[in-house]
């Protein structure tokens, strides 16, 4: 990616710290991913896999868009 940040947001920090209380590594060991790879997609870095956004979304108890946000303008800047 070389350090463009992703046009897919999200509120995983959010709401692990208000509604779960989740640390990135117990997040990370339920759902199958390394705290580095929680860490980077809390940071906007990287965006999970479509798999990976859904286990993170119901680990959190939460629909998967209550926790991602895509902005599709981003998509309109390349197209042109």
């Amino acid at each position: 990616m070389g350090g463009k940040k992703t046009s897919i947001t999200n509120h995983i920090k959010r709401i692990r710290l208000a509604r779960t209380e989740l640390t990135q590594s117990e997040l990370a060991r339920r759902v199958g991913a390394t705290r580095q790879t929680i860490i980077s997609i809390e940071a906007q870095k990287y965006a999970p896999s479509l798999e990976l956004a859904f286990r993170i979304a119901f680990v959190l108890g939460e629909q998967v868009e209550e926790v991602f946000i895509f902005d599709p303008s981003d998509l309109m800047s390349r197209a042109t």
